[in-house]
């Protein structure tokens, strides 16, 4: 008997131990730093902190015509290293493009070469001219869903890495839906900073300007097929005034964003300003390499979702695999810039259909109220419990004690999210705690009325109650999984902790209370029981 009581006393003491060396750094800053920084905290939700909320709809349509895009440069690219000239491209229909080739049997070698290379693209001969042929490539229907599905998935992992490079925010991004994305960043106030973070596209392209083509004739809509129009945008920081200079590029992308390999914030001594260094991978490093060398004296536009950042001259081969993005930029917008071109550009665009700003003065009225509720709902069991079972009902509320704090230490080893639902998960358990001890005194009484001796009474109480009180928890604990499973947000907040209420519920109603009474059989037998 001693020696059953002597582990369950240790299990309670060492439990009860660790449970407050877990909670407090979520409680008090007055600890030491090491203390702090290597014990998981419970995280403040959105509504109790206040911050941005955000909900993106995913432009999935779009995502399949930058794939198309992106499959006829490809295309362009593997012709031009087989020898097959090709004299310009366009969109055909929604999933696919056209290549036009000079007379000659180009069409059929590209047909050939193109369908070994692209598998997941189909080729076949277009419209036949006396100054050539075209080619026509068209995605094949599972390349087609497979970019529909990833659309978000993509979106989410590269908007998370944006708005978390380093891992420490406690920002919450999910799918939701087919083409939604829902963004919960807890603490952060400054709305406008977060909408450009996640909606920008970053779609970093490196162009030839055309500096033969008439920039007036341009604007009239006088282009050449291969050419267009873009505007280099500058903000002057003292008088805010802004001005957009146009410049003819080629369409072609030289380069692209995705062969990046970092970028960095740096400062320009000549012109003080921020600026943006990348460093290319080994594919990318080859190619600027290329362009640089082929291209001495000429401009490369740098552009970034359309517009132009910069346009230096070229005026030598750069081997290194290094460039500059200047744009008259703050520190914080080149910060912003370098974060995005890490964590890469969005497949598919992303429009911000909601937006709403929870002030923390609102969060901390929140809390303050979910703290008052929790105050006196614990109390007005406590003390239902002491009127109604007397000793055992104080027994009870001393397990509750230990509900409370193991439930919030399991939320502190999750390293959860508290929101005003989980406060109401918190206090749901509360009363669940008790509920079992209800179920087991009310057994207790009538092993009591039957003239069975104490010790009996309370064996056989926590006996025969054992399963109805397993029962009732393994239901709830399905309940909870369920909201879990198809929550959202707050719904899956108080799935959490209602489902670890639950679980800490069965071993302080079995053992804790259990414990107490046996303590006090094996010191003296009890004559009778205040219950």
């Amino acid at each position: 008997m001693w020696k059953s009581i002597r582990w369950r006393t240790t299990l309670i003491a060492v439990l009860t131990a660790l449970s407050i060396a877990v909670v407090l750094p979520s409680l008090t800053d007055n600890l030491p730093e090491t203390w702090r920084k290597k014990t998981p905290k419970i995280h403040l939700g959105l509504d109790l902190q206040g911050g941005v909320f955000l909900r993106l709809a995913v432009e999935i349509d779009k995502a399949i015509e930058n794939a198309t895009l992106r499959y006829a440069d490809e295309a362009r690219a593997i012709c031009r290293e087989k020898g097959i000239p090709v004299l310009g491209s366009q969109k055909d229909g929604a999933d696919g493009f056209a290549l036009k080739l000079p007379p000659g049997d180009f069409a059929g070698r590209a047909i050939a070469l193109l369908k070994e290379e692209m598998g997941s693209l189909d080729f076949s001969l277009g419209e036949v001219r006396p100054d050539g042929a075209s080619v026509t490539g068209r995605m094949k229907p599972a390349e087609v869903q497979s970019i529909r599905a990833n659309a978000v998935t993509q979106g989410v992992d590269t908007i998370r890495n944006r708005i978390d490079p380093e891992g420490v925010r406690e920002a919450q991004v999910i799918p939701e839906g087919e083409d939604r994305i829902v963004i919960q960043l807890p603490g952060f106030k400054e709305q406008q900073r977060a909408i450009a973070l996640v909606s920008q596209v970053a779609l970093l392209e490196f162009k030839l300007v055309d500096d033969g083509a008439s920039v007036d004739e341009a604007m009239k809509g006088n282009l050449p097929e291969d050419d267009q129009l873009l505007y280099q945008i500058t903000t002057d920081r003292q008088t805010g005034k802004i001005s957009k200079s146009p410049m003819v590029v080629k369409k072609r992308a030289l380069l692209t964003g995705d062969k990046i390999k970092a970028a960095k914030v740096q400062f320009e001594s000549r012109q003080g300003g921020a600026a943006v260094s990348v460093s290319f991978d080994a594919q990318g490093t080859k190619d600027f390499d290329r362009i640089t060398a082929e291209n001495v004296k000429r401009r490369l536009a740098i552009i970034l979702d359309g517009t132009i950042k910069s346009a230096p001259v070229i005026n030598e081969r750069i081997s290194g695999g290094e460039a500059q993005i200047t744009g008259n930029f703050t520190a914080e917008e080149a910060s912003d810039l370098a974060t995005v071109l890490r964590s890469g550009s969005l497949r598919a665009p992303v429009k911000v259909i909601q937006n709403v700003t929870v002030g923390p003065s609102l969060g901390q009225d929140s809390i303050q109220k979910g703290i008052r509720a929790g105050v006196i709902g614990a109390l007005l069991v406590v003390l239902f419990m002491v009127f109604y079972y007397r000793f055992a009902g104080l027994v009870a509320d001393f397990a509750l004690v230990f509900n409370i704090l193991f439930l919030l230490a399991g939320m502190a080893l999750l390293e959860a999210t508290l929101t005003l639902p989980g406060i109401a998960g918190v206090i749901l358990a509360i009363g669940m705690a008790v509920d079992s001890n209800v179920l087991i005194f009310e057994r207790i009484r009538e092993e009591l009325r039957t003239k069975k001796p104490v010790r009996a009474s309370i064996d056989a109480g926590y006996d025969k109650a054992f399963w109805t009180v397993v029962d009732s928890h393994v239901t709830t604990l399905i309940t909870a999984m369920i909201l879990f499973q198809f929550g959202t947000g707050p719904i899956k907040g108080f799935a959490v902790t209602l489902s670890m209420g639950v679980a800490i519920n069965l071993f302080t109603a079995l053992v804790c209370t259990k414990v107490v009474f046996d303590y006090l059989n094996a010191k003296r037998p009890m004559q009778a029981l205040s219950i």
